[in-house]
């Protein structure tokens, strides 16, 4: 299966807190989305590795993302290296995407950064024809996605562009929501995380407000890139 956008994240339900609105935005348009985990979330405070991979499948469905694959690196102590690198490249050669979103460049928890580095690292090398993967006992040909895109997660980081997700919000949010182990429930009786109050969800959309405003939308969700961003004319900017 080809895949037109691959998006990673180090922990199940990063990319539903900040990509999955641009997820269901291109889903409907056509386009063949797929997700890949880094890791279980095993070191998360609230459920357990178990529990949050049925969350993430069932979030996957609500989606109506093409695949969703999960990798077991260690969470917290995973490295940018040649190891966890080729994890990446055998994904990315798999599914050849046209384009990867993955982890903020820099964010409040430290994976998420060095997840960033990691996966825009193992775009590139996917693309180099002397690094070897195999597929079930075959080699792999190279490939390397044309642009690399990093959502923007918990702490604020000016975007780069901003993508207008005003119908798929609520979707968006049940989405979000299929995590219930981690988000926020009345009857819960696991410890309360910075993520897991009512005030974290209205955060959320506080956010997505913020970055829809600059386009004159009720809700969008921000990018970043590290090239220039080239458009036909003028007036496919907002």
């Amino acid at each position: 299966m080809k895949l037109d956008i691959l998006a990673i994240g180090v922990h199940p339900d990063d990319i539903e807190l900040s990509a999955s609105g641009t997820i269901l935005k291109h889903i409907a348009l056509g386009k063949t989305v797929g997700i890949l985990d880094l890791t279980l979330g095993e070191l998360g405070t609230r459920g357990n590795a178990n529990l949050r991979t049925q969350e993430a499948n069932h979030s996957a469905k609500i989606l109506g993302v093409s695949v969703r694959e999960q990798l077991t690196m260690a969470d917290g102590f995973f490295e940018n290296n040649e190891t966890h690198q080729k994890q990446i490249i055998q994904i990315i050669r798999k599914f050849q995407p046209e384009l990867i979103l993955c982890n903020a460049v820099s964010d409040r928890h430290p994976d998420h950064g060095r997840s960033a580095k990691l996966a825009s690292d193992a775009c590139f090398y996917s693309g180099l024809v002397k690094i070897e993967t195999k597929e079930n006992g075959v080699i792999q040909k190279p490939w390397r996605p044309k642009a690399v895109y990093h959502y923007i997660q918990d702490n604020f980081i000016e975007p780069d562009f901003v993508i207008d997700i005003t119908s798929f919000m609520d979707k968006k949010m049940e989405s979000i929501m299929a995590y219930s182990s981690q988000f926020f429930d009345p009857n819960s009786k696991e410890p309360e995380t910075p993520i897991s109050s009512a005030s974290f969800i209205e955060y959320l959309k506080a956010k997505s407000t913020l970055f829809g405003r600059a386009i004159n939308c009720d809700y969008a969700e921000g990018f970043t890139v590290d090239r220039y961003i080239g458009v036909d004319n003028l007036f496919d900017l907002r």
